[in-house]
């Protein structure tokens, strides 16, 4: 019974340890996960206002956007590959270890088989292989190396689409940020405007219907206002979306529309331009390139290789007790008939070329039609913007003198005045209108012509 007891006691002590730890444990988790539901029960500090220049946006693009990174990523991939095509005309190194026991069938006379004894090898070798003389990878290396080029340049058009995309929705909340202002203006001449015209309905000279008829147009500017700020709004969401912040990000959009522009170059230096920056053109004539060396390396398969290869090694029945040797091979392999499969490839490859030349065709008269367009629409707004500044001058003007003519002389017409603000009112949407067209049409231009980098 004694032995027993001393038996049991460290059992005993021992699963008594386990049972606290474990409930230290458990204690543990606990407060770790009442600490987690603490931690999502606070609230998180509120973001920093953002103050956003064009400039800003454009850069911030750049650094953030997801689509302008994925693209970055896959210059790093065509990097990997020129590594891979270089190291297949780099020495190959490799080396062996092994140690092994084994028996040999000697044979049999009669029907007795005969086996040997167990025996020991050992076997430490390097070996060595390195492609001398081969046109093909050369040509797939070249090619590998034209294809970085061609990510480079695509990432770089990815990023003037995000650039452009940008500038475009920047002009967007610009737009509806100078209609919120603009129908608000329009509310306080319209509340001008009607306490004028009650002023002359307490002395018999305006009717209710007047009063009426402009608190119509007044419920219709504020609708409008509200609109407008829901644009403003969208169009925050589009920027914050695009620059890859937080919705909750309170962002406040700092430039202003410019009302001129500078002078353009002459169309064709502008195609020439464009022809030299756009990186679509440059992605494309190197892809000509980098099909022209695959084509040549599949061609290159029909000329002979030269490879040398050896290796060097220890090898006896064990690691102290072994002799040196060593083989060299210089191989020269020489393609006689492999079924067609080369010339298919070759064919196919022929057909890639010929492929990427059309497209490179379609991609030059898509570039300068794009210049075409953006110079055409940059001239059209530029004109309007010309016409509208008039157009608001001689509605302000109108709207003047109906009024004056509305408060002094007495059987003057309210129809006058309600024209003179209707115009007043459409000249303004005009002037919003065709000075997003003419900061539009810039932001075109600057991408058509592959000058997005210094747009301002």
């Amino acid at each position: 019974m004694n032995k027993l007891l001393t038996y049991n006691v460290p059992t005993v002590l021992s699963f008594t340890v386990l049972v606290m730890l474990c409930l230290g444990f458990l204690y543990q988790a606990e407060g770790a996960v009442g600490g987690g539901e603490s931690s999502l029960d606070s609230p998180s500090p509120p973001l920093q206002p953002l103050n956003l220049t064009l400039r800003g946006a454009l850069a911030a693009a750049v650094d953030n956007n997801p689509d302008v990174l994925l693209y970055k990523e896959r210059i790093e991939a065509a990097r990997g590959q020129v590594q891979t095509q270089l190291g297949a005309m780099l020495p190959n190194l490799s080396s062996t270890v092994r140690q092994s026991r084994q028996t040999v069938f000697r044979g049999s006379f009669g029907l007795s088989p005969v086996r040997s004894d167990p025996f020991s090898i050992f076997d430490a070798r390097l070996s060595a292989s390195q492609n001398l003389l081969s046109v093909s990878l050369i040509q797939r290396w070249r090619a590998s190396r034209e294809m970085l080029h061609v990510s480079e340049s695509e990432s770089e058009s990815r990023k003037f689409d995000t650039m452009a995309s940008v500038a475009l929705t920047y002009m967007e909340g610009l737009k509806a940020m100078s209609m919120v202002k603009m129908h608000e203006a329009n509310q306080q001449v319209m509340n001008d405007l009607l306490g004028l015209i009650k002023q002359r309905q307490r002395v018999g000279f305006a009717t209710g219907l007047d009063i009426a008829r402009l608190d119509a147009q007044l419920a219709s500017e504020r609708q409008q206002t509200s609109a407008s700020q829901y644009a403003v709004e969208h169009a925050k969401l589009n920027l914050l979306n695009l620059l890859a912040l937080p919705y909750e990000t309170p962002l406040a959009l700092t430039d202003e529309f410019r009302p001129d522009v500078l002078d353009a170059p002459a169309i064709q230096a502008a195609v020439e331009d464009a022809l030299k920056q756009r990186p679509e053109v440059v992605a494309q004539a190197t892809r000509v390139r980098a099909t022209e060396l695959t084509c040549s390396s599949i061609t290159g398969e029909r000329l002979p290789s030269l490879v040398a290869q050896g290796d060097y090694g220890q090898i006896g029945n064990r690691w102290g007790n072994t002799l040196d040797t060593y083989n060299m091979t210089l191989l020269l392999q020489v393609p006689i008939f492999d079924g067609g499969q080369r010339e298919g490839r070759i064919a196919e490859s022929r057909s890639q070329l010929r492929q990427e030349a059309l497209r490179l065709r379609s991609i030059l008269n898509q570039v300068k039609m794009e210049v075409h367009d953006a110079m055409a629409g940059l001239t059209a707004a530029r004109d309007q913007v010309g016409i509208a500044q008039a157009g608001i001058r001689s509605a302000l003007k109108e709207l003047e003198l109906a009024r004056e003519r509305y408060a002094v002389i007495t059987a003057s017409s309210y129809f006058e005045m309600t024209n003179g603000l209707t115009s007043v009112v459409r000249a303004r949407e005009n002037l919003v209108e065709a000075l997003f067209q003419l900061n539009a049409a810039r932001v075109n231009f600057a991408r058509a012509t592959g000058s997005l980098n210094a747009f301002q």
